[in-house]
């Protein structure tokens, strides 16, 4: 069982690569709602966004991603592995969603933010890193801690209706 999850954890993590993938496919400032403000502000100072622009894309973002993980993970979890009750439901989500987070963090941040152009938006180099170290410490706190929020919340909303 641990070789599934490991396995469903992956291809949440490349969900969320596909996903943002997706978001900079026209270029990263598409997805600069995820930068700090002042890079939002020179943004849009220089031309390439407006403030309407950024809360759409992050409310596009939002409507069609997180709803596509969720559901993915309820698919593994329950519908795949069988999992019933609260410990057999939250353990098998929190692994899947903290090696997504892993994937995030490391992959997504750690190498393809911070060490390609690929998440570089002309006008802002200036302002790079995008992800500083004080950034990546709440990043690791809240992704470890989300995820075990997430995971039991889940888990004692569907207990109940998988024993």
């Amino acid at each position: 069982m641990a070789w599934k999850v490991i396995a469903e954890g992956l291809a949440l993590g490349t969900l969320l690569v596909a996903f943002c993938a997706y978001g900079i496919r026209n270029g990263a400032v598409h997805m600069v709602y995820l930068y700090h403000k002042d890079v939002q502000e020179r943004c849009v100072e220089n031309g390439l966004i407006t403030w309407d622009q950024i809360k759409n894309h992050s409310l596009d973002m939002k409507r069609r991603a997180l709803p596509a993980y969720v559901l993915l993970l309820l698919t593994f979890v329950y519908a795949l592995n069988g999992a019933r009750g609260f410990w057999d439901g939250f353990w098998q989500m929190f692994a899947i969603l903290f090696i997504a987070n892993l994937i995030d963090r490391l992959g997504i941040d750690g190498y393809w933010v911070g060490h390609t152009d690929t998440w570089t938006i002309p006008g802002t180099e200036d302002l790079k890193p995008y992800i500083n170290a004080k950034d990546k410490a709440i990043k690791w706190l809240t992704g470890t801690l989300g995820s075990a929020a997430v995971a039991a919340a889940i888990a004692g909303l569907l207990s109940p209706a998988v024993r």
